[in-house]
C-alpha cells in the first residue's frame, strides 16, 4: 500500500513515472537522482519521485541529461532543499530556460516580463504541478489498491 511517506522500490518509480529500468539505473549512476539501497536494491522517497517527474518533463521537451543536471543543481542552489519541500506550498514555481540562462519565478507578472523580453523562445516547466501530479499519483494508487484489498471475496455456488 503506497503512502506520501513511504519508500519506492524501482518498479514503484517506473509504474508512476512511466520512465524505463535503465534509465532510472543510468541516473544513478550519473548522480541524477541517487535513491537511498536496501541491500542491493535501490528505494526512493517522495522527493526524489518529484525530482524524477521534473526530469521526465525537461527530457520530454528535449534537455540533455547534462543539461538536465545543471538544472537541478541550479534548484538545489535556488531552494537550499529538495525540490518536493521547496514546491509544496501554495505557490507555484515556474522553471523558464531559453537554453543558456535559468530564471525560478513565482510571480505571474515576472513571468509575462521574462517571456516579452526573450530574445529566443522560451520553455517552461511548472514544477509545483509536476510535484502535485506525482503526489496525485500515488494518492490514486493508493486508493486502487485500498478497494482492491477490500472488496469482498466472492464464492461460486456448487
Amino acid at each position: 500500500m503506497l503512502e506520501l511517506n513511504d519508500r519506492f522500490t524501482s518498479r514503484d518509480v517506473v509504474e508512476l513515472t512511466g520512465i524505463t529500468p535503465r534509465q532510472l539505473q543510468w541516473w544513478d549512476e550519473r548522480g541524477v537522482v541517487v535513491p537511498a539501497r536496501e541491500g542491493h536494491r535501490r528505494v526512493y522517497s517522495i522527493e526524489d519521485l518529484a525530482e524524477i517527474a521534473v526530469i521526465c518533463q525537461l527530457r520530454r521537451k528535449g534537455f540533455s541529461l547534462q543539461r538536465v543536471r545543471k538544472v537541478m543543481r541550479f534548484l538545489q542552489r535556488e531552494f537550499g532543499k529538495r525540490l518536493a519541500d521547496a514546491v509544496s506550498g501554495a505557490s507555484q514555481y515556474h522553471l523558464l530556460t531559453d537554453g543558456h540562462t535559468l530564471y525560478l519565478e513565482t510571480s505571474a507578472r515576472q513571468i509575462v516580463d521574462i517571456l516579452r523580453n526573450a530574445r529566443q523562445p522560451m520553455l517552461a516547466v511548472c514544477l509545483s504541478d509536476a510535484v502535485r501530479e506525482v503526489r496525485a499519483e500515488i494518492r490514486a494508487k493508493k486508493n486502487s489498491s485500498d478497494k482492491t484489498s477490500r472488496s469482498p471475496k466472492t464464492r461460486m455456488a456448487s
